[in-house]
């Protein structure tokens, strides 16, 4: 409550960059693991239609998936409150070079910069909520990869595939709770299972 709600950044920006900044930078060094590569290749043969993500890493599009709705944003930009100025990733990371606690500022106006995530407080971005809707009432069958489906909206959307005539599989550690609804749940991890599943599909 202290670093990730929008009241938060309002009152004290600057402490919640001494708090993001370290981080933004190591999400920035992270690499896409086996699962993400999954995704992106069973997407590559037609497969899988789009992935729906409250990770805000970019790890999904850097491991090649074309289609990925950030229903929590994602640290791709940054944007002034103030003039509405929009800063690409590459520019704030040049901006916390050597001084990865300071908040970065506007190039045009000097207030604080706010990253393109959603914080606790704030709306979700509706294009993206509403596309990720629209695939699910559709979806023959909903992958559920690594959720414990407590978040809402993305947590009912295993509920529109349902209702839509779909099927729902869930690959996670830890119940969720729609474990008794599913047609398929696996205990394991997403980097063990996906690759496992294309090399399955893919004979």
């Amino acid at each position: 409550m202290e670093y990730a709600t929008i009241e938060a950044f309002r009152s004290d920006p600057e402490k919640v960059w001494r708090f993001y900044g370290p981080r933004i930078s190591m999400l920035t060094d992270a690499e896409p693991n086996a699962a993400h590569h999954a995704l992106a290749e069973l997407e590559e043969l037609g497969l899988v239609d789009a992935v729906v993500t409250q990770n805000i890493d970019l790890l999904h599009a850097r491991a090649g998936s074309r289609e990925v709705l950030e229903v929590h944003g994602s640290i791709r930009t940054c944007t002034c409150p103030h003039c509405g100025a929009s800063h690409s990733l590459e520019r704030v990371l040049a901006m916390l070079a050597g001084r990865p606690d300071q908040a970065p500022r506007c190039a045009s106006c000097a207030a604080v910069l706010k990253p393109d995530v959603v914080f606790f407080g704030e709306l979700l971005p509706e294009r993206e909520i509403d596309r990720a809707n629209q695939l699910a009432r559709s979806a023959g069958l909903l992958l559920v990869v690594g959720s414990s489906l407590e978040v809402y909206p993305v947590a009912g959307l295993p509920h529109e595939t349902l209702a839509g005539g779909g099927a729902v599989a869930i690959v996670n550690l830890g119940p969720t709770p729609f474990d008794g609804r599913a047609a398929v749940r696996i205990e394991a991890g997403a980097a063990q299972v996906l690759p496992e599943v294309l090399r399955v599909v893919s004979q």
